[in-house]
């Protein structure tokens, strides 16, 4: 099994809002307002309306719920979405508080399970394929994600 880089994708987030201290942790509200998706075969630019349902956990981690969805620059839209951990690092904590820097790939656990679905003849193979996805966040705050697409 191999890893092949599939494409990039940036979401601008909102400033969350904090449902609250639950049963199951902290669960804030990210809504994406802006980003785009950047590959070779796929790219396209953020649709309104997606979001991260984030839960953080007393154990220094997030658990991500996101759904969102994106115009191709050809017209099509393909929805996505992922699950993920995150490790609220210091770096990573000012970074989404709109401190000046914000984490690299790799500088924490960041890892995320996209799923594609899409009608679209031109794209049926993200019907048919696992990804994966390697994030980092940068002031804004934005989180960005190289994506993998898992080969045989």
């Amino acid at each position: 099994m191999k890893l092949e880089p599939e494409f990039s994708y940036t979401a601008e987030l909102a400033e969350p809002q904090v449902v609250g201290p639950g049963p199951y942790g902290l669960r804030q509200v990210l809504a994406v307002t802006g980003g785009k998706v950047t590959g070779t075969r796929l790219s396209g630019t953020a649709a309104p309306g997606g979001g991260d349902w984030l839960l953080a956990g007393e154990d220094g981690f997030g658990r991500l719920d996101v759904r969102a969805q994106f115009y191709t620059d050809d017209g099509a839209v393909i929805y996505m979405s992922y699950q993920g951990l995150v490790e609220v690092t210091e770096a990573a904590a000012g970074a989404l508080g709109g401190n000046a820097t914000g984490t690299d790939f790799g500088d924490h656990y960041f890892v995320t399970t996209p799923r594609l679905e899409c009608g679209d003849p031109r794209y049926s193979w993200v019907n048919q394929s696992i990804f994966v996805g390697q994030g980092r966040i940068q002031p804004g705050p934005i989180v960005e994600f190289q994506v993998f697409r898992v080969d045989a």
